[in-house]
């Protein structure tokens, strides 16, 4: 009897070290784009028809248990600035356009997304996410002002997974005035500015 626990509780914990052995540390969940099921697919013959699963991915400048947001997701439009030229750097500052967050943020911007389709049929549109440290170095480098980035020291609420840049579009796409487009860095774009239109 005893040989007999021994070797269950053996098999149980080499099973247990393999499972936790195989995650990677940096390996984040992917919320996907909803695979269109009207679409008609023939699978080829003599192979095995694929299902969509959930992907995981794995990036080197991500922390664990950050979950992305992919475009068009849920209807959400991605606008990353700063993986272009399109920003007030005029420089390309992030090597690709991917949107995370940390889980609990990422579901409440979902949830304020679909109250806003529901309530108006409006939408987001997200032009910042996360940002790695690195990258906030960058900015500081070329806008060292407090006002408008903040000092890499300090550690942007960006570079932890916890600040979206974001604006709400209309039925067709299109962005709400805002009184102001996405990084100004004019006393418009102040919280208490209140010279805006009525309609802002």
């Amino acid at each position: 009897m005893r040989i007999i626990l021994v070797l269950f509780f053996s098999i149980f914990f080499i099973q247990c070290k393999k499972e936790n052995n195989g995650k990677n540390k940096t390996e984040v969940d992917v919320i996907r784009e909803v695979p269109d099921t009207k679409k008609s697919v023939q699978p080829v013959v003599g192979q095995p028809e694929k299902k969509e699963t959930l992907k995981k991915y794995s990036s080197e400048n991500v922390p664990e248990k950050y979950l992305e947001i992919v475009a068009d997701t849920l209807g959400i439009i991605l606008d990353i600035r700063y993986a272009t030229e399109n920003n007030f750097t005029k420089q390309q500052i992030y090597d690709c356009p991917r949107c995370f967050f940390r889980k609990e943020v990422a579901k409440k911007i979902i949830a304020i997304h679909e109250d806003l389709k529901e309530r108006y049929g409006f939408g987001i549109k997200l032009f910042d996410c996360y940002r790695p440290a690195s990258s906030q170095e960058k900015l500081w480098k070329i806008m060292p002002n407090p006002n408008y980035v903040t000092p890499p020291y300090k550690g942007s609420v960006h570079s932890r997974g916890m600040a979206a840049d974001l604006t709400i579009v209309n039925k067709e796409g299109k962005e709400l005035d805002m009184g102001t487009s996405f990084d100004f860095f004019g006393k418009e774009a102040h919280t208490d500015y209140q010279n805006h239109s009525d309609q802002v």
